[in-house]
C-alpha cells in the first residue's frame, strides 16, 4: 500500500462520515437555534424544551435519510472491498 493510497482512503472515509452526519447535525442545529430564539423571546428557560424537539427532529431526519445513508455506506464499503487487491500488493 502506497502512502498516496492510504491518504486517499482516509480522505474518502472522512468525507463519507461528514456527508452522512451532515443532515442529522444540521437539522439539530436548526431546531436548536429556533428553540433558543423562542426561549429568548419568551424568557422561558426550560431545559427539556431544548432536548425533546432536537431528539424528535433528528430521529425524523434519520428515518427520512436512512435509505440514502445506507446506500452511501454500501457504496463506500464496496469500494473498500474492491480495493483489497491494491492493499496487498
Amino acid at each position: 500500500m502506497t502512502p498516496e493510497f492510504a491518504i486517499t482512503l482516509g480522505r474518502q472515509a472522512i468525507e463519507t462520515v461528514l456527508l452522512l452526519a451532515a443532515p442529522l447535525l444540521l437539522s439539530g442545529l436548526v431546531v436548536g437555534l429556533l428553540v433558543s430564539i423562542f426561549q429568548a423571546a419568551t424568557q422561558i428557560n426550560e431545559q427539556t424544551m431544548t432536548f425533546i424537539p432536537k431528539i424528535v427532529v433528528v430521529f425524523v431526519t434519520l428515518l427520512i435519510c436512512a435509505p440514502w445513508m445506507i446506500r452511501t455506506l454500501v457504496a463506500f464499503t464496496r469500494s473498500i472491498i474492491g480495493n483489497i487487491a491494491n492493499v496487498g500488493g
